[in-house]
Formats: C-alpha cells, sequence, structure tokens
C-alpha cells in the first residue's frame, strides 16, 4: 500500500552541524510549537476513542497500550502514572512493550517486526471483549503493533491507535484511530521528537480524561492519589484543609487515618 510517511521526510532544515547551539534550540522550539495544533485537529478522534474506554471501564474493562521503542516507552510511562495519580489498581491501565520489560532500557533487535508476539503478551494479561487496546507507532507501520490490533479486532476487542502518518496501515487497521500529524522532524526521521511529543501529549488527554469521567478527581484535586512521598503527604493534608476548617496537624492525622483525602473528608465530623 502506497501512503506518504511525512514523518520520515527530509527536515526542513539543512546543514544542523553548522548551527550554534541557539539556533538548535530555537529551531527545535519552534518545531515543537506546532505539535499541539496538530493535537488540536485531531480532538474529535481523541473524544472518540475516550468516551469508548470509559464505557468499557465501567463495565469492569482495562486499558492496554501496546507499542515498539519510544512509542512502547511513551505507554508504559503514562500506564504506570495513574496508580499514584488516581489511586487505581495497577492492572487498569497497562503498557506493553515489544520486546518485554528489557526493552524500556535498551532496543531488542527485530522484536518490532514480529507480528504475532503482541497477541501473545496480550493474553498472557487475560485479554477480554471488555478491555480496550491501543496501539502506538508515530509511522503506522510498525509490524508488533498492527499484528496485536488484528487479532484485538478478530476478538472483538475495541482498538485504537496513535500514530502520525495519515493513511497508514495502523491507522486503516484501528476502529477508532487517532492521526496526529506533525510533518517532518527537525532531525529527519527522528520521530522520538515531534511524534513523540504529540504520542505523550495524547497519552495524557486519554489517561486524564477516562479518570476524570470515572471519577477520581473531585474539583481539580487529584483527591485518591498514592501517598508515596514526603511531597505528596504534605500535599494531601494541604487538600483537606481546603476542603474542611482543620489546623494542619488534625488534617495529617485524618490522612494518615483514612489514607486518602477523599476518605478523610467524607468521614470527617465536626
Amino acid at each position: 500500500m502506497n501512503f506518504t510517511k511525512t514523518t520520515e521526510q527530509s527536515s526542513h532544515y539543512e546543514h544542523l552541524e553548522k548551527m550554534s547551539v541557539e539556533e538548535l534550540l530555537s529551531n527545535i522550539n519552534n518545531e515543537d510549537k506546532t505539535v499541539p495544533l496538530a493535537v488540536t485537529k485531531a480532538l474529535p478522534q481523541i473524544v472518540i476513542l475516550v468516551q469508548q474506554i470509559v464505557a468499557k471501564m465501567n463495565l469492569g474493562g482495562r486499558l492496554f497500550y501496546i507499542g515498539a521503542g519510544t512509542s512502547g516507552r511513551l505507554g508504559i510511562v503514562d500506564a504506570s502514572e495513574c496508580p499514584p495519580t488516581f489511586g487505581v489498581p495497577f492492572d487498569l491501565v497497562n503498557g506493553i512493550i515489544a520486546g518485554g520489560d528489557k526493552a524500556i532500557r535498551r532496543a531488542v533487535e527485530n522484536a518490532e517486526d514480529n507480528t504475532t508476539q503482541a497477541w501473545i503478551d496480550l493474553q498472557e494479561n487475560n485479554i477480554t471483549e471488555k478491555d480496550v487496546v491501543i496501539g502506538i507507532a508515530a509511522s503506522g507501520t510498525t509490524p508488533y503493533v498492527i499484528g496485536g490490533l488484528e487479532k484485538c479486532n478478530e476478538n472483538n476487542i475495541i482498538t485504537g491507535c496513535i500514530t502520525c502518518n495519515e493513511g497508514s496501515p495502523l491507522a486503516l487497521t484501528a476502529k477508532f484511530p487517532i492521526v496526529v500529524v506533525v510533518g517532518p522532524e527537525f532531525v529527519t526521521g527522528s520521530s522520538r521528537m515531534k511524534a513523540g511529543t504529540a504520542q505523550k501529549l495524547v497519552l495524557n488527554m486519554i489517561s486524564t480524561a477516562t479518570m476524570i469521567q470515572l471519577g477520581k478527581v473531585k474539583g481539580n484535586k487529584m483527591v485518591d492519589m498514592q501517598l508515596s512521598n514526603d511531597k505528596l503527604v504534605d500535599r494531601g493534608v494541604k487538600m483537606i484543609m481546603e476542603e474542611i476548617p482543620v489546623t494542619y496537624e488534625a488534617a495529617s492525622n485524618l490522612l494518615m487515618e483514612h489514607g486518602s483525602v477523599r476518605k478523610a473528608v467524607s468521614n470527617y465530623k465536626k
């Protein structure tokens, strides 16, 4: 199938090695400024996919990200931040990378070219029709990701994707594609740059909007966050003080007793 990989097209900038540090950073920054505008154009697609995820999670479903290389790592980052931020179980949002966990730090040769491994990886997580699987690939051609979504489609599992090339095989495979066209990279083909930034922005939007829809935020506060360090405990205490008329010490005691801001506030008796 013929389509144009805009992420692989030649950079708009020539002779990068002759630029000063200031010129390099200024030009990279100018390119980065275009990414949120590209995401804006994809908002209708993101809305539809988030609605599908929320509906499935309300039925007990989970969310899976699958990807290779930078895309896989971005999915893992987003998934790993959901439990501490929103107090949800560790298996509610899951990141799976081609080549397994060792590929988080180092590239695993040919892992992204395996068309059958993603489905095997998903089956190890007992994937069902209640779940949603989002394939992440800037190019839109990664065999690991496409193969995984194809098997999900065959098994009536909702599929989405985040890619940066219009008309790519991945975008055509996913039932609910998100396509953010960021154009050529500053360094030709280095899709960890603008494409990676676009993917991170979309992942932030998907997980955050989903969790808010599921009631994991009150007002604008992370009332279910895990109290995993002193900074977060202090933030939790101050959140309680904003909600109910108590001293710092009393709020701290309530937080320690109930384990979350939400429970501390709801169980407070004047």
